[in-house]
């Protein structure tokens, strides 16, 4: 592994041994080696791995058409010369070509070997069985979408890279709120996108005055009353579960569970789209209609 240290403001310390990263970490102004970083950083987006060797290859080409070059030979030619042997490379693997889609074990078995091979250069080389199975299964999953959003991945500090697993399902790591059941069965899920904090009146650049402090008190009431409707319409859905992407304050999780209501607030931001897909439902923010 190679340790980096920047050269930026807080000199952050990078510890890795991934070709890719350590490229996209020089700071070059040479045209040419620019294109070799450009190289391995395509590489890594669309195989993940091989990023030293493509490095390896091109500085090598580039090395032989140096001599050509040096001996007076136009580029252009030494050019062709590449295309026609790329060519070349590349009829010769796809005679080699195994594609075993029919057989689903026999396809799960190169996925494996193939997985295998992509962690034997990483920091998880020795435990490259357990991950190459994860990963395997983890992809298998998408039934042959190439969405990889729809893997989710949770980091957690602490424990050994042994106890890393795969869940079926969908892991929300949240907190439910006060007084609410913590354990639903045949749950009846409710995926919104909606403001569920009352002290904030949303009409921006409007001004209330008034003359005694009972006034304000009539106004607060009037909100709560106009959040403790929009609770009621969305208890109206017949749901048990209310997952919100934004804030849920106090008076409303209390409506909530007195309803025996689970509610969460604050759901993950980008995965919100995930957990409509995995329950199959639609992100709501309005409650008019809960027959639609």
């Amino acid at each position: 592994d190679k340790i980096l240290q920047s050269t930026g403001r807080g000199h952050e310390v990078t510890v890795t041994n991934d070709g890719a990263t350590i490229l996209k970490s020089l700071h070059i102004d040479n045209p040419a080696a620019k294109v070799l970083i450009d190289i391995s950083k395509v590489q890594d987006d669309e195989v993940g791995d091989g990023t030293t060797s493509v490095v390896v290859l091109a500085g090598e080409l580039l090395r032989e058409a140096e001599k050509l070059v040096a001996a007076k030979i136009h580029p252009m030619t030494i050019i062709s010369g590449y295309r026609m042997a790329a060519e070349c490379a590349r009829n010769a693997l796809l005679q080699r070509v195994v594609d075993n889609k029919g057989n689903a074990e026999k396809f799960k078995s190169d996925l494996m070997k193939i997985a295998r091979t992509t962690l034997s250069s990483k920091i998880l080389s020795q435990d490259k069985e357990h991950f190459a199975q994860l990963a395997v299964d983890a992809v298998m999953r998408l039934k042959g979408s190439t969405n990889l959003e729809a893997i989710q991945i949770i980091k957690k500090p602490g424990g050994s890279l042994k106890d890393s697993f795969l869940d079926e399902g969908f892991i929300l790591d949240k907190k439910i709120g006060l007084g609410q059941p913590k354990r639903i069965e045949n749950a009846k899920i409710l995926v919104a996108n909606t403001a569920m904090d009352t002290d904030k009146v949303k009409i921006y650049g409007a001004r209330v005055r008034v003359d005694s402090m009972s006034k304000v008190a009539e106004i607060e009431g009037a909100e709560k009353e106009k959040m403790r409707e929009k609770v009621k319409k969305i208890i109206a859905h017949g749901i048990n579960c209310f997952v919100n992407r934004q804030l849920i304050y106090n008076f409303p999780e209390e409506l909530f569970a007195d309803a025996g209501i689970l509610a969460i607030e604050h759901a993950d931001f980008d995965g919100i789209e995930r957990l409509a897909l995995v329950t199959g439902g639609e992100i709501a923010s309005t409650f008019d209609n809960p027959e639609s």
